[in-house]
């Protein structure tokens, strides 16, 4: 395999009997694909992140016009629910980094999945354990 434009071959020396061999290896995915990937499935968790802003400042002025408020846990999982897409996407991206790209398209969507299930989750719980007082 030879090198694709802006990557360097990583060599790796191995010991084989008293003699050394050299072989090349490159990264998985060429970086404009890489890169690709990363914005593309990057749009879908700024959009969860959206949502979770908006269920932030949605629940937020609901309990201002019910005149209550909302107490410190209904405060940690809205916040909590802002901050998980981010992280997914941080550990989808830091996993797939070195790998090929139906490895890192897997980890993206596999982040996803759990960026929606956990969100489906909290607000599960907001609804039922957060009272507005």
């Amino acid at each position: 395999m030879s090198a694709g434009a802006g990557e360097e071959p990583v060599r790796h020396e191995r010991a084989v009997g008293g003699a050394s061999t050299t072989r090349s290896r490159v990264s998985g995915t060429p970086l404009w694909l890489a890169v690709t990937l990363a914005v593309l499935f990057g749009l879908f968790y700024a959009y969860d992140v959206w949502e979770a802003l908006g269920n932030l400042i949605g629940m937020s002025t609901l309990a201002a016009h019910l005149e209550a408020g909302i107490n410190g846990f209904g405060w940690f999982l809205l916040v909590l629910a802002i901050v998980l897409p981010l992280a997914l996407f941080a550990a989808a991206f830091a996993f797939g980094r070195r790998r090929g790209p139906l490895v890192q398209i897997a980890f993206y969507a596999v982040g996803l999945g759990v960026s929606a299930a956990l969100s489906m989750d909290i607000i599960a719980a907001f609804t039922r354990w957060v009272p507005l007082a």
